[in-house]
């Protein structure tokens, strides 16, 4: 395995690299939270939007981006997950971006970590389910048509129960690959060549925390979405 920072972290060797990155990155958002919440003030001042670039208008600006999207996916009743779903985006976010800086091993690229995501994110969309239609959220995985339910409820369960798979394996595969890539370029011309392979890396790392996270809004929507 090549070099990485963290490996530098007395007890860290290279199987634990993922691991110190992932704690790295959960302590600085913690704090990063703790900032932004300090930052809000009192009365009129906390409603009042960031003036100058700070953490709380960084955070303010991805939960707008996540509140508009939740409200597209899930309507106004989308709103209260809007904590879950911008947790969600900013740490896989995070730790995509860790990436792009050489000698750093994101966690994003452990299918561990991935897997761990996608069972989480399995886990909340079928308590919000339940929450949210009681007993009646396990009808849909029988089907709309009663007498079909017997081959319905196999195919429902088998749905479900790979979407943390393929949450995770999409995120980890594309993660490694993006990583690798840049690797690759950098060892063979550290200046220059590698920047416009650096842009793609950045962009990559969005587009999978978004497609991360949109996917688990539909499957909320799914989960919740009530009968008429």
């Amino acid at each position: 395995m090549s070099f990485t920072w963290t490996s530098l972290i007395p007890g860290v060797g290279h199987e634990l690299a993922h691991v110190a990155t992932v704690g790295i990155i959960s302590g600085g958002l913690i704090l990063a939270g703790f900032i932004a919440k300090t930052s809000l003030g009192k009365g009129d001042e906390s409603i009042m939007p960031a003036a100058k670039f700070s953490i709380r208008g960084v955070v303010e600006l991805i939960t707008e981006f996540i509140a508009g999207l939740a409200d597209m996916i899930i309507g106004h009743g989308g709103r209260k997950y809007v904590p879950f779903f911008a947790t969600l985006f900013t740490f896989i976010l995070m730790n995509n971006l860790m990436g792009v800086i050489p000698g750093v091993a994101p966690a994003t690229e452990n299918i561990n970590l991935t897997f761990a995501m996608g069972c989480f994110s399995f886990i909340c969309y079928n308590f919000y389910g339940l929450k949210e239609n009681g007993i009646h959220y396990l009808k849909h995985f029988l089907g709309p048509f009663l007498p079909l339910a017997f081959i319905m409820l196999p195919i429902e369960l088998v749905s479900n129960f790979i979407r943390p798979f393929s949450l995770s394996m999409r995120l980890a595969n594309v993660m490694m690959g993006d990583h690798t890539v840049l690797g690759v370029f950098l060892d063979l011309v550290p200046i220059g060549i590698p920047i416009p392979f650096y842009l793609l890396g950045i962009f990559v790392c969005f587009i999978q925390a978004f497609v991360f996270t949109l996917l688990s809004m539909v499957y909320v929507s799914l989960a919740t979405a009530h009968e008429h």
